[in-house]
């Protein structure tokens, strides 16, 4: 059998390394750190019989060209950049485990909300620049959260932020309301987060209904002391609306893991002064990464009856 991994931060972790190559010796792992074009992953996979697959995508002509694989084991949580319905067609196997990484994203939403709150992302960077501006901005206890998408991520920040005392108001698509209620938590529009919320995060899958789900109508219902964070993916939030609500002061700031284009190139978008911005990194905390890469092998020898 064949296993090949194409993420660079599986590949280049120690720890998986020595896994994956004590159940797969001839393992190809991309040492290299290559981001591959879409050619380029084709003949990465060439011949592949399983594939450990982080961001890379999975889609027909992967397939077509790599007809080998019968299993895509996914390094990560997102499902989006593999096409579930045709591996379902051609009984290819998807090794996934929800919320593996859940507590990496969820204590970067805090870490952001407090960046924002105590004036620290602003006030670094002033210094730095020579000015000493003393301005240290408020409490992230007693205000109001809300947060879009109540999956795993989602639940957690839940958690950690319960211990500030915040009032906190959740969307999601299912029936969630023994979790609301257990956690004195109230069930809110999409709107009414928008619009009453000091914070609002995004932690929902991108698909055709959430595209462009944060537009300049929705940035404008926002309160101008408000700010947004998105550690979910890119193209859930129109980053050219999001950059004339920045430099105009729409909203007072954002924090951005997530892009419709990785990497970025809109420099002018990624040095606006109220913007922290991140490269996907959320769900990359070494206990993450670890945790995600073992998941994965887990899912090849499950799949292989190691």
């Amino acid at each position: 059998m064949k296993i090949v991994a194409t993420s660079p931060s599986f590949s280049k972790n120690k720890k998986l390394q020595k896994e994956v190559y004590k159940y797969f010796p001839n393992a190809k792992l991309n040492l290299e750190g290559k981001k591959f074009s879409q050619n380029e992953l084709i003949e990465f996979l060439k011949d592949a019989d399983a594939v450990i697959v982080g961001l890379d995508p999975i889609n027909e002509e992967v397939l077509n060209k790599c007809p080998n694989i019968k299993i895509v084991a996914k390094y990560g949580v997102g499902l989006n950049n593999i096409d579930i319905e045709l591996c379902k067609k051609r009984k290819i196997s998807i090794g996934w485990t929800g919320g593996v990484n859940k507590l990496s994203v969820a204590e970067m939403a805090l870490g952001f909300m407090l960046m924002f709150a105590r004036n620290l992302f602003i006030a670094s960077n002033e210094l730095k620049s020579g000015k000493w501006n003393k301005s240290a901005g408020f409490q992230l206890s007693g205000k109001t959260v809300g947060i879009i998408g109540l999956g795993h991520i989602g639940k957690e920040i839940v958690r950690l932020i319960k211990p500030f005392g915040c009032n906190i108001l959740a969307n999601d698509i299912v029936d969630q309301d023994d979790f609301f209620i257990e956690n004195n938590i109230e069930k809110a529009s999409k709107q009414e987060i928008f619009k009453t919320c000091d914070f609002v995060t995004i932690n929902t899958p991108h698909n055709d209904t959430t595209n462009n789900m944060v537009d300049i109508n929705v940035l404008k219902i926002m309160k101008n002391s408000a700010y947004i964070l998105n550690i979910a993916r890119g193209g859930i939030i129109n980053e050219g609306d999001l950059k004339h609500a920045l430099k105009n002061n729409i909203i007072a700031g954002a924090a951005i893991d997530a892009y419709s284009e990785e990497p970025p190139s809109d420099k002018e978008f990624l040095e606006l002064p109220n913007l922290i911005c991140t490269p996907h990194i959320g769900g990359n905390a070494k206990e993450a990464v670890e945790a995600m890469g073992m998941s994965a092998i887990n899912h090849l020898k499950e799949f292989y009856k190691l």
